[in-house]
């Protein structure tokens, strides 16, 4: 079993706090969402697999019939108190492992936003079709291999830090052994989805948010001039990839 097995499902996970809902890298993810034709509609159900504490469902909320989250980690109370102060009505979150626990219910939307990099095994994602309806429409990111920092970090021997540069560009095998989760290339998540069930529709590089960066002249530099919009052509200014992916048709 890889490192990255290991740190999940052998109590040895790095839990870090989940993204706030005015975090760059969540309005960038939820504008690219809401900008997918017939994504959004009153009339449509949404679910998120690892929702965290429901930041990105209470963002879609204005835009869904209702927005449903689950997730392996319990950040209810935390989620439950921002939906409060926004007096949001069509949004709930569940404690589930969703590769080992089942759904009862089918959803016409579904978002999961750097998760599947975190699974024990990424071919997982063949149990989304279970909770979707047929002409369902899915929105998914991962960690970008060719972002020039290892997103989620390393357990690296004798190195304190644990996001070098470069190390996420070193062969699957060597980078799989040491990193705390996956990485992928365009090609290798659309493989998975396809190997899986489903049928690429779109693939996207996401603009680093820079929201690591302290506030300050060079922030403001790159944040107008080269990390302005939400996303990009070029693989080394992208944190994530974000896929539009359907179930394939039976």
């Amino acid at each position: 079993m890889s490192r990255v097995d290991k740190n999940l499902f052998e109590g040895k996970h790095y839990l870090g706090k989940p993204a706030d809902g005015d975090d760059k890298i969540i309005s960038r993810r939820v504008e690219l969402t809401k900008q997918i034709p017939g994504f959004c509609s009153k009339e449509l159900n949404l679910l998120e697999i690892g929702c965290g504490n429901g930041a990105t469902l209470l963002l879609m909320s204005d835009c869904m019939k209702s927005c449903s989250g689950v997730d392996i980690f319990d950040h209810t109370a935390e989620f439950e108190r921002k939906k409060s102060e926004l007096k949001i009505t069509n949004c709930s979150v569940a404690l589930k492992n969703i590769e080992e626990e089942e759904l009862n219910e089918k959803f016409e939307r579904l978002i999961c936003f750097e998760v599947i990099e975190h699974f024990k095994d990424d071919n997982s994602v063949n149990r989304f079709k279970n909770w979707l309806t047929a002409d369902a429409v899915c929105a998914i990111s991962v960690p970008n291999k060719w972002w020039i920092f290892e997103t989620h970090g390393a357990q690296l021997p004798l190195l304190p830090w644990n996001r070098v540069p470069f190390f996420s560009w070193l062969p699957t095998i060597i980078h799989e052994k040491f990193a705390n989760a996956r990485i992928y290339t365009k090609s290798r998540i659309k493989n998975l989805l396809e190997q899986n069930g489903f049928e690429v529709l779109d693939m996207q590089y996401i603009t680093a948010p820079m929201d690591v960066l302290k506030d300050g002249p060079l922030k403001r530099i790159f944040v107008k001039y080269i990390f302005k919009n939400n996303t990009t052509r070029i693989p080394f200014l992208s944190t994530s990839i974000f896929v539009v992916a359907k179930p394939k048709q039976v």
